[in-house]
């Protein structure tokens, strides 16, 4: 949430922060601004809106300048605005500042200031840690860099932030705790951001920043050092990445895009560890650690949002294939009410930025009482990545939709792959019935290709139910958490209410709301549950409720009953889920498209939840 970007060095800071702004701009879009260096002073420009609503205010001014930091907000502490928008200036107006995260102890320090004299031109956290730290600098006549030393030892909650002042015009000062933070390292310049979107086209060499390290970053100099003043060897890593991957390629959206991405994301994510002629999945990081996975009490999947359905999907698949105890938590919810971590307990996390605030602290909390730490994440180098013992990289690929696509199938991929692994190595799959598994997930690619190639019909029905007030997505056992998955994506992508719930459940309250103008979505493939969900579909049938299914190929007993299918190959029940969820993808964004929205950016939302 929010995106930060900064650059010095020997180029024009403007064009790459307003560039690298529109990158991240899925991070965040109620406001935007730069703050840029020009002889000695520092002058900032923001405007509500989008970043092109910020190029346009801007216009003809004078954008010169060659160190430049630059902010795309999503509100936390006051509506957008133009005076909550960042960067802020202090009170003296000689240091400027943007912010990522939240200060929880914000009005403490507020009342303090004020106190003191200081009044705040804007409802934010950021202005007062701002003025708090110009506050300990001039109060102490010490240097910028210790009074964010000291500031942030004071400050509790969530930051990544990055200052520059009049005194130091090619200095940016940067620090993080809980939001991420990479620095680019170029010949005599240095890019910083949210992620390496916005450096990918000027260099490949990045360096992670840690929890409670500062940077100073100058043109010709980057230091790394830690709140006690001690210097850090800064780890420059390589980008596995190219251009292309951060741009919409001829699609409408980047969402389109994503979706349309899966047969290869997919492919990437199952390409050097499975090999199903030869019979075997490797994953070194699983395999490390697996005598403690297979003898583990419990494991515990924690993840929030997308990545819940995706942990919710693989509960069923864990427990069918390994006999492993599972539980699947809101990550929010468990962080906070005191769980019980026993040592033995494993704790799978799932987080496509690997950032997930909520995410992140739960798996420190249970680190902290023993259990043993997995990560399943997309962004190499991240936060959670490095707080597990040991994980697996999903190798979707950079996903700019905020709503997530092609990340939800690389994780359930990956966690499908997990679980057939530990149920080899524990001996709970006849070898026929794993070789079988490990065939039909080999084949998930070329089956979504087939789908993507065969749904020309979805947006004809996203045309039909656009102005439904209300949808309801029913399933039972594998195919439930995609019913969740569908519903999330309608609500997310077309503000349309949607209520995703186990097909079973229907008769114990929502078949209230089912009337001739409820569009009632099933995910109906063929499985174990098949004749039971034909005859909750009867029921719907039978009260006028307008049925859409997904469907199996060849299906037409359910096609029958139908007034709208999404037609996928058939598949076994525990592979299916990968596939039954894309159309599903492709009918919410349609739906978006056909009333008007952008639907990479939907209200309200960001990409990366790196706050409470």
């Amino acid at each position: 949430m929010c995106g930060i970007v900064g650059y010095t060095g020997h180029r024009q800071a403007y064009p790459i922060v307003i560039k690298g702004l529109k990158r991240l701009e899925y991070r965040g879009y109620d406001s935007a601004g730069v703050a840029l260096q020009q002889d000695n002073k520092i002058t900032i420009y923001k405007k509500k809106g989008k970043v092109s609503d910020l190029e346009d205010a801007i216009g003809t001014s004078n954008i010169s300048g060659t160190t430049g930091i630059g902010h795309t907000r999503w509100a936390t502490h006051g509506e957008p605005s133009d005076r909550n928008a960042h960067p802020h200036y202090s009170a003296s107006g000689k240091i400027a500042m943007i912010h990522n995260g939240i200060i929880e102890n914000y009005a403490q320090l507020k009342t303090e200031l004020e106190k003191k004299g200081y009044s705040f031109k804007s409802d934010t956290d950021t202005e007062v840690l701002l003025n708090f730290i110009e506050e300990i600098k001039t109060h102490n006549n010490c240097s910028l860099e210790e009074a964010i030393r000291i500031a942030l030892k004071r400050v509790t909650g969530a930051y990544v932030i990055l200052v520059i002042d009049d005194e130091n015009p090619d200095t940016i000062i940067a620090a993080r705790k809980g939001s991420p933070l990479v620095i680019g390292v170029g010949k005599n310049e240095h890019f910083l951001g949210s992620d390496a979107s916005p450096m990918l086209e000027y260099t490949k060499e990045v360096v992670y920043v840690n929890d409670y390290e500062l940077a100073i970053v100058k043109p010709d100099e980057l230091i790394l050092k830690n709140l006690g003043n001690e210097k850090i060897t800064p780890y420059v890593q390589k980008l596995d990445m190219e251009l292309a991957d951060i741009e919409k390629g001829g699609y409408d959206h980047f969402m389109l895009k994503e979706i349309f991405e899966q047969p290869t994301s997919i492919y990437d994510c199952l390409r050097g560890r499975l090999d199903a002629n030869a019979g075997s999945i490797t994953l070194s990081g699983i395999e490390q650690h697996a005598d403690k996975i297979i003898n583990a009490n419990r494991i515990i999947i924690i993840a929030c949002g997308t990545s819940w359905h995706a942990g919710l999907t693989a509960e069923y698949i864990i427990e069918e294939l390994c006999r492993i105890n599972v539980e699947v938590e809101y990550a929010s919810e468990f962080r906070y009410r005191n769980p019980i971590i026993n040592e033995g307990d494993v704790i799978l996390a799932i987080s496509q930025s690997g950032e997930t605030a909520d995410t992140l602290v739960a798996i420190e909390n249970a680190k902290s009482k023993g259990a043993t730490i997995l990560g399943v994440v997309n962004v190499v180098g991240s936060s959670i990545a490095r707080a597990s013992h040991a994980g697996v990289y999903t190798h979707a690929g950079p996903e700019i939709g905020v709503a997530s696509t092609k990340a939800f199938t690389a994780q359930l991929t990956v966690l499908t792959m997990i679980a057939l692994k530990l149920a080899y190595v524990k001996g709970t799959l006849s070898m026929h019935r794993y070789r079988e598994l490990l065939k039909e997930l080999d084949s998930v690619p070329e089956k979504v290709a087939w789908i993507l190639n065969h749904q020309k019909s979805i947006k004809r029905i996203a045309e039909k139910y656009k102005d439904a007030h209300s949808f309801l997505y029913l399933g039972r056992g594998y195919n439930f958490p995609i019913a969740l998955e569908g519903a999330l994506k309608l609500k997310e992508i077309s503000y349309i209410h949607a209520e995703g719930y186990p097909a079973a459940e229907m008769k114990h309250g929502p078949i209230a709301l089912v009337d001739e103008n409820l569009p009632v979505v099933f995910v109906a493939t063929k499985d174990t549950y098949h004749e039971k969900i034909l005859s909750n579909m009867q029921e719907i049938k039978a009260r006028k409720g307008k049925l859409i299914a997904v469907v199996t190929e060849g299906d037409e007993v359910a096609s029958k009953l139908c007034d709208d299918v999404l037609v996928v190959p058939e598949a076994d029940e525990i592979i299916a889920p990968l596939l039954n969820v894309i159309p599903l993808q492709l009918l919410s964004y349609y739906i978006g498209v056909a009333k008007g929205y952008d639907v990479d950016k939907p209200r309200n939302l960001a990409k990366s939840v790196t706050v409470e």
